[in-house]
């Protein structure tokens, strides 16, 4: 008599925050793919996607001691197939431990430590396109020239948009060092994103440019699909490139002038759900990936002139329900 099959794994989302459309876009992923459980884990027992996960869990910060056996020990209780970090702070972290989780059977959707931090670090990426001929707005070196403004400033390392400003007279330069900030010649082109997928491999799945119509503390709030191939080769260019892995969104300007970047973030991106509705399925795909099954390139089809039109949503809570 043949041993039943045993129960599918789980997912687990890390630092889920309001990040209720991954869950639930790794929610229809399960669905369709065998079946399994989204756990969505925060430090903040208030994050509303804990709610919206088929079990949300409070987890401590990760500088805190003992954090890592805490999360080797959840994966291996609860038969974490597929960990997908989501917070830029926490790429590095992961990284580095890959292995470690591979040991218990956990895949961690993160690229190698090599190539997170050619992403992190502005000024090692700002190399990192010059020496493979990819275009970015010029640097400025400091201080700068009268006829060089306006200006655009942000830190060389950070997370979303936190600091980054444009400096429109040497007055808005007071404080800044060449060390700890990077200093580009401000370019008003049309912004794009180009959500790409990678497959544990590194080969390129699917490219879907967007262009950001409205922006809110970094995030698109708006957008639309633009289909242009110039922009979806070179969404494959970049993330062959720098040897990613899953999901990243790879920032630029592009106009009649060309394509400049701006920075790549090696995960799930605030307006990645467009892509998904666009046809390229990110989540599905890794997950099946992740379960040995197989995914063929779908460069260039996915749907063009798509809205994302984003809005807030309440989550209510009972009081005896709050993760603890």
């Amino acid at each position: 008599m043949n041993a039943p099959a045993p129960a599918p794994g789980c997912v687990l989302i890390t630092s889920a925050a309001r990040k209720v459309w991954l869950v639930e876009a790794f929610r229809r992923a399960l669905a369709a793919e065998g079946g399994g459980e989204v756990l969505a884990a925060d430090c903040d027992a208030l994050a509303p996607a804990l709610y919206r996960a088929d079990r949300g869990l409070r987890l401590p910060r990760a500088d805190a001691p003992g954090y890592e056996a805490t999360l080797l020990d959840l994966c291996r209780r609860e038969r974490v197939e597929l960990l997908v970090p989501t917070r830029d702070a926490e790429l590095p972290w992961f990284a580095e431990r890959r292995a470690r989780f591979a040991e218990i059977g956990t895949r961690v959707l993160v690229s190698a430590p090599a190539a997170i931090e050619r992403c992190r670090d502005k000024r090692a990426f700002a190399d990192f396109c010059a020496a493979h001929g990819f275009a970015t707005p010029p640097a400025v070196t400091l201080p700068a020239a009268a006829d060089d403004f306006p200006l655009f400033a942000k830190p060389r390392i950070g997370q979303g948009s936190g600091g980054a400003r444009r400096i429109e007279s040497a007055a808005g330069l007071a404080g800044l060092d060449a060390e700890h900030w990077i200093v580009q010649r401000f370019d008003g082109g049309p912004e794009y994103t180009l959500d790409v997928c990678a497959g544990f491999d590194g080969t390129v799945l699917s490219v879907v440019p967007r262009r950001r119509l409205q922006v809110l503390a970094g995030e698109s709030i708006t957008g639309v699909t633009v289909m242009d191939p110039a922009l979806v080769e070179l969404g494959a260019a970049v993330v062959r490139a720098l040897g990613l892995i899953g999901h990243a969104t790879v920032q630029c300007f592009h106009d009649a002038a060309g394509s400049r970047l701006i920075e790549v973030n090696p995960r799930f991106g605030g307006g990645a759900a467009l892509g998904f509705a666009a046809g390229a399925d990110s989540p599905r795909w890794l997950l099946r990936l992740a379960r040995g099954g197989s995914v063929e390139p779908q460069l260039g089809c996915q749907r063009d002139g798509l809205y994302l039109l984003r809005h807030s949503h309440d989550v209510f809570v009972a009081a005896e329900d709050v993760c603890r």
